[in-house]
């Protein structure tokens, strides 16, 4: 008994397509967003939470790793968290580079 081909490749090329479409009209509202005037602190909410989604889809669908096993994330995830937390250590320094700077 062979595997259907979804579960054989991971998906199929109209869902890939599908994904791209999508990855494609976020892009699209992020340069809408872009060139609207908002708040800024809208903007930028709106424009990492979009960046969030986009990345999440890639992950998933083009790197394959909605098909892993449990255990890879379980792997990776500590790892994200650890980046991260770097980013916050070295956010007061860059805050302070930001007060030092010649006005």
């Amino acid at each position: 008994m062979t595997p259907r081909a979804e579960q054989a490749v991971g998906g199929t090329a109209p869902l890939f397509v599908r994904v791209w479409a999508a990855l494609l009209a976020l892009t699209a509202v992020e340069v809408f967003l872009a060139y609207e005037q908002t708040p800024l602190a809208i903007m930028l909410v709106a424009l990492l939470g979009l960046s969030v989604v986009k990345a999440a889809l890639i992950i998933a669908w083009f790197m394959h790793l909605k098909f892993e096993r449990f255990s890879l994330f379980l792997t990776l995830f500590p790892l994200l968290i650890f980046c991260i937390l770097l980013l916050f250590v070295f956010l007061p320094d860059s805050v302070r580079l930001l007060r030092m700077r010649p006005q």
